[in-house]
């Protein structure tokens, strides 16, 4: 029993040997084949043979050949051992037709040779198909400048392993996608399908004819597969191809009646934001942030033009960095471009912001339009601190054209307050020397701790926190709200320093607090304080 066992054992081991290959079948898994879509080629020996037997290069001439699987097998029965070696072969078709997938030879014997029937891309009903591409264009004439939209729509009746969606191609034109991938599901012609949708945005640059190649798929799907032998399974990864129609669109030149910076667009808007709760009265120093939106219907925001702002003398703009985007919302392509300023009136008074206004073209009437932001009349109150340069120089122009006069009057006027100020001076120091006697240590102490929040803000570059603080110290001083403009009047250099905050804080370039600016007009601003109490001040009025 053991002998018999040990002999067919051998048997088995020595049969393979002495077999060569007798025959070899080719097989396809469809026929008629959709150009450009893969199908499989089955090539089977029965024998086992090197994986370099099956020379695929005679496929090249009218097909596509992409991977390539290789299987092998051994059946014994009754102690006869047989071996087959299995290629499976993904083919596409290049042109249709009737072409011929000619004999495979190996080891001297030949395959049958395979008459396959291609129909031509796009002619299968769509039902029966399992992934196919379309696409669209939202016009088949447009202006030069003007934003397109192609639709590409991806079916799909297997499931997706991996893909790539290739953009159109149009020469003389910018294309790029917009918006993300939408994903969903349609029934054509009562078979299910998931849809896979991407926009595309093109702008032409010159005026003519321009022809488009559809944009197209290439990937990998999951479909059903017969098991052989339990070389494969249930479903197998398949490569597929399918691309969209081609197409042409006209582009037309500029109109010659047309004035102004080319801009196309279906529907255009701008609109002004203002802080409507203040009305159109404002203080000086305080700012006013103005917002500006122009929306466009199918059209690109690069497209848009920039808003130039003029103010008039009196008021003055710090823009921020304009903000462009376009996104998809219903089917429409919509364009925004934003500019947001902040103006500070630096006079009193009534101006006039001026109107914008930006043309543009509508494709569908075929004439020019405008955008318009009408004009806005603004009123600035509160009162500018005396510049003492200016007051010296109107005071010598008035010289010059009074005679001796005022000379004379400036002369006894500075003698009276030169003896006031003597006066005043003693009893300064008379009443410094008993508050010191009384609080020495009080006062200082308040005044320098303030200082030292108001220096840490500056160090940390915190522009609203100094604003803050600042109001709060004069607040404190004063016993009463102030506001910028009432600590602006305080001093000539407390002026100069709030202006530089402002611009600190407004300006479109990043720049510092000075902080050696600011310390020294509140230390001055303390010492005006000291050497004209206002007690003494309030004596002198009548």
């Amino acid at each position: 029993m053991v002998n018999r066992i040990v002999i067919g054992l051998l048997a088995i081991l020595f049969t393979g040997q002495v077999y060569a290959v007798t025959q070899i079948q080719a097989t396809v898994d469809r026929n008629p084949v959709m150009q450009g879509e893969y199908f499989v080629l089955n090539v089977t020996a029965n024998a086992d043979l090197n994986a370099g037997s099956l020379d695929t290069s005679i496929l090249l001439k009218d097909f596509i050949v992409g991977r390539t699987s290789v299987g092998r097998s051994t059946q014994i029965v009754n102690f006869d051992s047989s071996k087959e070696t299995r290629w499976q072969v993904l083919l596409s078709a290049k042109n249709p037709g009737t072409v011929t997938i000619p004999a495979f030879t190996m080891e001297g014997v030949k395959s049958n040779p395979i008459n396959l029937t291609v129909a031509k891309a796009g002619s299968q009903p769509q039902q029966m198909r399992n992934l196919f591409v379309e696409g669209q264009l939202s016009t088949n004439e447009a202006y030069v400048g003007q934003l397109i939209t192609y639709k590409v729509k991806l079916f799909l009746a297997a499931e997706l392993q991996r893909g790539v969606i290739s953009s159109p191609e149009i020469a003389g034109t910018e294309i790029k996608q917009i918006g993300d991938d939408t994903d969903s599901v349609e029934v054509v012609d009562g078979r299910r399908f998931r849809v896979i949708e991407r926009t595309y945005s093109i702008i032409a640059d010159t005026p003519g004819t321009l022809a488009i190649k559809g944009a197209g798929f290439s990937g990998d799907i999951l479909v059903e597969a017969p098991r052989r032998g339990g070389m494969f399974g249930f479903n197998e990864s398949r490569p597929m191809q399918a691309k969209a129609e081609d197409t042409q669109i006209t582009i037309k030149p500029i109109p010659d009646v047309y004035q102004g910076d080319w801009l196309v667009s279906d529907l255009l808007i701008a609109k002004e934001i203002w802080p409507d709760e203040q009305g159109n009265e404002f203080e000086i120093g305080t700012p006013i942030t103005r917002t500006i939106n122009v929306v466009a219907s199918n059209a690109d925001s690069n497209s848009l033009p920039d808003i130039k702002l003029t103010m008039p003398d009196g008021l003055k703009s710090y823009p921020e960095k304009p903000v462009r985007q376009t996104v998809v919302r219903e089917n429409q392509v919509i364009a925004q471009y934003s500019l947001t300023s902040a103006i500070v009136p630096t006079k009193p008074g009534t101006f006039t912001l001026p109107e914008i206004i930006i043309p543009w073209w509508n494709p569908h009437l075929r004439q020019q339009q405008f955008a318009t932001i009408p004009a806005r009349t603004v009123t600035i109150t509160g009162t500018v601190a005396a510049e003492p340069a200016q007051i010296i120089e109107q005071t010598e122009t008035s010289n010059n054209s009074s005679g001796i006069w005022p000379w004379l009057t400036l002369l006894f006027a500075t003698l009276w307050l030169i003896t006031l100020a003597l006066w005043f001076n003693a009893r300064r120091q008379q009443h410094t020397t008993k508050l010191v006697a009384t609080t020495p240590s009080k006062v200082p102490l308040a005044l320098a701790a303030n200082m030292n929040d108001i220096a840490q803000a500056c160090d940390k570059n915190d522009v609203t926190l100094v604003i803050s603080l600042l109001q709060h110290y004069y607040s404190a001083q004063f016993s009463k709200s102030m506001t910028l403009s009432d600590i602006a009047q305080l001093s000539t250099v407390l002026s100069k320093a709030i202006h530089q905050l402002q611009q600190a804080k407004y300006s479109e370039s990043t720049s510092s607090i000075d902080k050696g600016l600011l310390l020294k007009a509140i230390e001055q601003t303390q010492i005006n304080q000291q050497q004209t109490p206002p007690s003494a001040l309030s004596s002198l009025n009548p």
